[in-house]
């Protein structure tokens, strides 16, 4: 994310944390994952700063919700490590919540394009 002013970071860190729940499950609906790769698909999606600190507390909770499931699996190196996956209730609240965003885009979208970026006059 390139951020020109102070106040844009803020204004990243406030969309980032109203969107990332979302994005995670979208990340979980194209496959199963453990939390040091969501991370890493999440920065490389374009997200700077999003660290395990954020990533492992929303997937506790998502995991209570029963949005996702998780599984110990073998790892190469080391102890074994939860894999979480994208439940049926998952599925079915990405969809609302991906409707959701489309209506809420679409509204910004209208009243940015609306905006005029001209001086008003004095």
């Amino acid at each position: 994310m390139i951020v020109t002013d102070p106040g844009d970071a803020e204004r990243q860190t406030q969309l980032l944390r109203g969107a990332l729940d979302m994005c995670l499950l979208a990340l979980l609906a194209r496959e199963p994952a453990h939390g040091y790769e969501l991370v890493r698909r999440v920065e490389a999606a374009g997200f700077d700063g999003v660290g395990y600190g954020t990533v492992y507390p929303l997937l506790t909770r998502m995991r209570r919700l029963g949005l996702v499931a998780d599984e110990l699996e073998a790892s190469p190196a080391g102890p074994p490590r939860k894999v979480y996956a994208l439940t049926g209730a998952g599925r079915a609240r990405l969809g609302s919540w991906q409707q959701q965003w489309a209506r809420f885009v679409g509204v910004v979208d209208a009243m940015l394009s609306d905006t005029v970026t001209e001086s008003p006059r004095s």
